[in-house]
């Protein structure tokens, strides 16, 4: 079987609300952008590793780094409310206009999950590759607060966000659950272009523990994963 050619977009705007400038923010003696190009560069299956960028200074570090940026984001496609999926069909539009390039497959991994590692990036693809999906993303298990004992507001007074749901059942009792953790997208390339979006019909999981999970929100995460890093 012909090996698939796989490219890994790294998506990287300026600016952020949380934390300013999080993408190039410092994290453990290096900007936060580093960790995630480190790692895809030492994956096995990866062919092309390409940031997303709009800002010249993160553009510099991801070359620095070994990333390509082969052309700079248009600043429409950078603000806090642009969705990842146009940021993924402008590079792959760009791509195949500028180069006549289309890989076979996608992965996309966000500069916010640093403690993610070489081998996750290579198990999911792997696993991808294996099955009959046309995409795979990656979870962790969501402990607390679990959905049965989530609560709303309405007219003053406290409701289940699951209609129905019984919070006095044990932890226990209740059915595992997992959140996105922001770590791992994979797709098909003709899935991604045909839906626009990366999720297609076929997801299937790739479950990371905990300690790989820490996604970069607030200034309290990036503290989190700079003890983390330095446990390690």
């Amino acid at each position: 079987m012909k090996k698939k050619e796989i490219l890994a977009i790294v998506p990287a705007r300026s600016g952020s609300k949380g934390i300013k400038n999080k993408n190039s923010a410092c994290l453990n003696g290096k900007p936060l952008i580093y960790y995630t190009i480190d790692e895809a560069r030492k994956s096995a299956l990866i062919d092309r590793l390409v940031v997303s960028t709009d800002s010249k200074r993160i553009a510099m570090l991801a070359q620095s780094f070994g990333a390509e940026v082969p052309f700079m984001r248009p600043k429409y496609l950078a603000s806090d409310k642009t969705k990842s999926i146009d940021v993924v069909l402008d590079v792959l539009d760009t791509l195949k206009k500028d180069e006549n390039y289309k890989p076979d497959l996608i992965v996309l991994l966000q500069p916010t999950s640093p403690l993610r590692k070489r081998f996750h990036i290579d198990e999911a693809l792997q696993r991808l590759l294996k099955s009959n999906a046309d995409s795979i993303v990656s979870l962790c298990q969501l402990r607390e607060p679990h959905p049965r004992k989530i609560k709303v507001i309405k007219k003053g007074y406290v409701h289940p966000f699951l209609k129905g749901a019984d919070s006095s059942v044990p932890r226990q009792l209740l059915s595992n659950c997992y959140r996105l953790n922001g770590a791992i997208y994979a797709a098909y390339t003709d899935s991604v272009i045909k839906k626009r979006r990366f999720l297609g019909r076929k997801v299937i999981p790739y479950i990371m523990d905990e300690k790989y999970s820490v996604n970069i929100d607030s200034p309290l995460d990036l503290m989190l994963a700079d003890a983390l890093l330095q446990k390690r």
